[in-house]
């Protein structure tokens, strides 16, 4: 029965590749594998948003150590955020032509690399790169994180899995920044104790790239290749739950489309910013990035304001993470929201 079951779970079906992915994932459902792939992402994007934190953290330190003002903290948030924006960019035009998951493990990478430049920065102007180069790689990842997540799951359980991100990130990992900061500077004193906020996030990053290493690249991208054979295989994994070690007779979920109808079409990016879609397209940015500019300056600027009032550091890293603490109340209710209501009412 269970052989019949199986050999009826992997018999082709016909369409195009997209449409022949989609019905397989259906099939197979949600296995262990997906929570483990998911786990994987999730890990990197949690530590992301720490490091996105970091400045506001280290902020009423760098302010007493190094004597900086606003203007310069200010700074190393515009340098840090301006990067971000250009990372994703970035990413968005290559992530077609090197893949999925090479893309998120050179990401992290230049995420790591700029998180350990700033740890040794010797000065003001080495700090300020090390935080574009962090800005750069953390755009990236979580541009690739989202593609990855859509890709991985069926239409019924995208809109959850990608909603994760937004609750790992924007409320979970911004709302343990400060407490983050407070354990650091528990543990360590001096005047340099801002360092090790830095220098600690440096090493999740490398188990994080030792994790995925077991993240297969998406079926999707794949299929666009032509590489049928490799995404049966992924697919077939994700099946048995098996992302390492040998896997023997790997099943035929998808089969190449032989005559594939082309159909012309002039859909581009730059269509949004066209008729009917400019309105929507410049309503939706304003609200992105109010809602964006209104936390990261919570985050950021509160520790110093209050440290400036008088409050020692960990107090107010203590007052910021309760403030904080409404991101990750927020960011749940969306996600369940986004899941009950139409995307526009939600």
């Amino acid at each position: 029965m269970e052989k019949d079951l199986a050999q009826e779970a992997a018999t082709p079906r016909t369409g195009s590749l997209a449409q022949q992915i989609e019905g397989a994932y259906q099939r197979i459902g949600v296995t262990g594998a997906h929570r483990q792939i998911v786990f994987m992402i999730l890990l990197g994007v949690f530590f992301d948003a720490l490091e996105q934190n970091a400045v506001g953290i280290t902020g009423p330190i760098l302010r007493q150590s190094w004597g900086l003002g606003a203007t310069e903290i200010g700074l190393l948030n515009t340098m840090t955020f301006t990067a971000t924006a250009l990372g994703r960019l970035a990413t968005g035009l290559i992530v077609d032509k090197y893949g999925r998951r090479h893309m998120l493990v050179i990401n992290l990478i230049i995420f790591a690399g700029g998180s350990l430049l700033c740890a040794v920065a010797p000065n003001y102007p080495i700090l300020a790169v090390g935080r574009f180069i962090v800005g750069f790689g953390l755009g990236g990842e979580i541009a690739v994180a989202v593609i990855m997540m859509a890709e991985f799951f069926a239409a019924k359980h995208r809109g959850t899995a990608v909603g994760l991100i937004n609750v790992t990130a924007a409320g979970l990992g911004n709302m343990l920044a400060p407490a983050f900061g407070i354990l650091v500077f528990t543990l360590f004193d001096g005047p340099d104790k801002w360092r090790w906020v830095f220098g600690l996030l440096f090493i999740p990053a490398l188990l994080v790239m030792f994790f995925r290493r077991y993240v297969p690249e998406t079926p999707r991208f794949l299929a666009s290749q032509g590489k049928i054979d490799e995404a049966n295989l992924v697919i077939t994994r994700l099946a048995r739950n098996k992302l390492s070690g040998p896997v023997t007779d790997p099943e035929t979920y998808i089969t190449a489309v032989p005559d594939p109808v082309v159909v012309k079409t002039s859909g581009h990016w730059k269509d949004a910013l066209r008729g009917k879609l400019l309105k929507r397209t410049v309503l939706l940015c304003i609200a992105v990035c109010m809602s964006y500019a209104a936390q990261i300056s919570m985050l950021t600027l509160m520790p110093t304001i209050l440290v400036s009032r008088g409050y020692a550091v960990n107090t107010s890293l203590w007052f910021t993470l309760i403030m904080q603490s409404g991101s990750l109340l927020g960011a749940c209710t969306a996600a369940y929201l986004a899941s009950r209501l139409p995307r526009k009412r939600s």
